[in-house]
């Protein structure tokens, strides 16, 4: 198996998926589905054309009891005040139409480096760009409670979180005009991206009041705007709950059937590449999430909804909830609500990609580049496989001695692919060459490149980080095609290193590989062909070394032993021959001095 053939194969499988994925999102919608009515608690009423009542009463949960309560004619956004709220992290505006946040702009996160100024914005009630948090009360059917549809009163226009003060509450209250009212109170922390929700309950009449609370999330279909291109990245809804801590709800599911799933210690959330918005309820809280297909208006809703609570006659009650709102940075996603850093999606290989990521920011906290610490981060992972490597390479290089050898044999062979087949191998076996050994090793550190590409993509903290010299921004495509023009050159380069294809028109063909990755990857972002260069760079340069040192030291090794193997021979000769005249020598000797001796006797007088 050809090392370098694999390799292609599995990227052009990669980049095919990563094309398909990006198609389908851009170019495939779904056509609107008409949901059925039910007079089921929880279930979507009938949505059909100039239907305003019914699309109205298809964003809600189902009543506490009973049939669906009566539809409320929206009123009109113009006539309906509004609350400006400012923080170190957020500006925001609140509606007083169910005290619902319609806008939240990020203040640490512009909306690109040629608008430093400009804060993105993740939640607006603008068509083009329309995602919500909603929230409310529900009571019985027909009776009134602070929904998202009511209009609450408000103290002030607009709230600022001053120096020195560390928390920021807005009221809104609402009262039914029959004894109840309700005090919502949003609070926002300075440093936090996290907004908490209490409702005050004060029942005031003569009756109980049975109640419970919901809160939902109401986004438009993903877009163009939203995307990079040949980059695919979630778009959607998610839940969180014990049986499953990330589960996606994609917005074809919500078009095929409504949601229905108990949700404890968990949350729901509409995510996007770098950001999330997210309803996180009390802990140990029982809820039901649900979803929304509202095809009126071409929008899709994830909520939950809470078990109901009895609020008697002359007393008070409460709910308290919270959102998340902002950038997906993990230390302040987990420090939010359990697991929802899951949300910067790693994929399935998250259990690589984690400890990657913990390396990535350990030496950008260091160093203070992303850039650079995506450098030093390829310089690890390299010398944590450059055994591996080193066997592979050691493989590649034994085959690029058999080109010749496999050359001849293709021309001996033809196109007769089992004699072919059978030669070759009796060729390996003969020569001790393992036609697998550098594949092998490649293999294991594929899920590796992958986990990583992953980490570049999805970590909002490379979102506008600056590298150096014209790379301003390393989640945006390099402007100038320099980085992958390098990548491009490596990738030639190394392919020279490798052993060529027996097959000329397969060899003609990988020819022209580096210049068509090299278009690919000319609209990926920056820091991911950074990762690319870098790697191909460091793979080149020990691929030479181990092809010109380890492979000559294991040469001269070789050769070494063959020829202490032959004095030792000789040797071993003379010292047997040794052994063998030895015996005689010492045998001639002692007849010597027994004559000797005899001559010594003769020689003396008789007594």
């Amino acid at each position: 198996m050809d090392t370098q053939r694999l390799l292609l194969y599995l990227a052009f499988g990669f980049l095919s998926l990563i094309i398909y994925q990006t198609w389908m999102q851009d170019y495939h919608t779904p056509a609107p589905v008409v949901q059925t009515s039910t007079d089921t608690p929880g279930a979507t009423p009938a949505v059909t054309p100039g239907n305003s009542s019914a699309s109205n009463a298809a964003d809600m949960p189902g009543a506490v009891a009973g049939p669906a309560a009566t539809p409320v004619a929206p009123t009109a956004a113009a006539d309906v005040p509004s609350v400006a709220v400012s923080t170190d992290v957020f500006n925001v505006r609140i509606s007083a139409l169910g005290a619902t946040i319609t806008e939240v702009d990020l203040k640490d996160y512009p909306v690109s480096i040629e608008q430093p100024d400009v804060p993105f914005t993740l939640v607006s009630d603008d068509p083009l760009h329309y995602l919500v948090a909603e929230s409310g009360l529900q009571a019985r059917a027909n009776e009134p409670a602070p929904t998202h549809r009511e209009l609450m009163q408000a103290a002030q226009e607009s709230y600022a979180l001053e120096d020195g003060q560390n928390t920021l509450e807005i009221p809104f209250v609402w009262d039914s005009g029959t004894g109840i009212t309700v005090t919502k109170t949003l609070t926002f922390t300075r440093g936090s991206y996290e907004v908490g929700v209490n409702y005050l309950i004060n029942n005031a009449s003569d009756a109980d009041w049975t109640v419970n609370q919901y809160r939902q999330l109401k986004r438009k279909p993903g877009t163009k705007d939203e995307k990079q291109q040949f980059v695919n990245t979630y778009i959607g809804a998610v839940v969180s709950n014990e049986e499953e801590r990330y589960s996606k709800v994609k917005f074809g599911d919500m078009e095929d059937e409504n949601l229905n799933v108990s949700v404890t210690d968990g949350w729901v959330a509409m995510i996007q590449h770098y950001f999330a918005a997210a309803w996180i309820p009390q802990a140990g809280e029982q809820n039901t999430a649900y979803s929304r297909y509202l095809a009126q208006e071409n929008h899709y809703l994830i909520g939950m909804v809470s078990g109901s609570q009895v609020i008697p006659a002359g007393q008070q009650g409460s709910f308290t909830t919270k959102a998340y709102i902002g950038p997906k940075v993990q230390d302040k996603l987990s420090a939010a609500a359990e697991h929802l850093e899951l949300t910067v999606d790693f994929g399935w290989l998250t259990i690589i990609a984690q400890p990657l990521f913990w390396i990535l920011k350990t030496i950008h906290g260091i160093i203070g580049n992303w850039g650079w610490a995506i450098i030093f981060t390829t310089f690890i992972i390299k010398a944590v496989f450059y055994k591996l490597s080193e066997a592979s390479y050691r493989s590649m290089a034994k085959m690029k001695l058999l080109q010749p050898k496999l050359a001849s044999l293709k021309e001996r062979y033809g196109d007769d692919r089992t004699k072919m087949g059978q030669a070759t191998m009796e060729l390996y076996k003969k020569e001790k060459v393992n036609p697998l050994g550098g594949c092998l090793p490649m293999i294991i550190q594929i899920p590796v490149f992958i986990a990583l590409y992953w980490t570049l993509l999805e970590s909002v903290e490379l979102r506008q980080a600056p590298f150096m010299l014209w790379i301003q921004d390393l989640s945006l495509r390099d402007p100038f095609f320099i980085l992958p023009i390098i990548m491009a050159a490596t990738m030639y380069f190394q392919q020279k290193l490798n052993p060529a294809p027996v097959d000329p028109i397969q060899a003609k063909v990988f020819q022209f590989l580096p210049l068509i990755f090299g278009v690919f990857f000319a609209f990926f972002p920056a820091g991911l062909v950074l990762y690319w260069v870098v790697n191909n760079s460091l793979s080149i340069a020990q691929q030479y070394y181990i092809t010109r040192h380890v492979l000559a030291d294991d040469t001269n090794s070789k050769k070494g032993k063959k020829k202490k193997g032959k004095k030792s021979d000789k040797d071993g000769s003379e010292t047997k021959a040794l052994e063998v005249d030895e015996p005689e020598t010492a045998a001639n000797d002692s007849d010597k001095e027994s004559a000797a001796d005899d001559d010594d006797k003769g020689a003396k007088p008789s007594s």
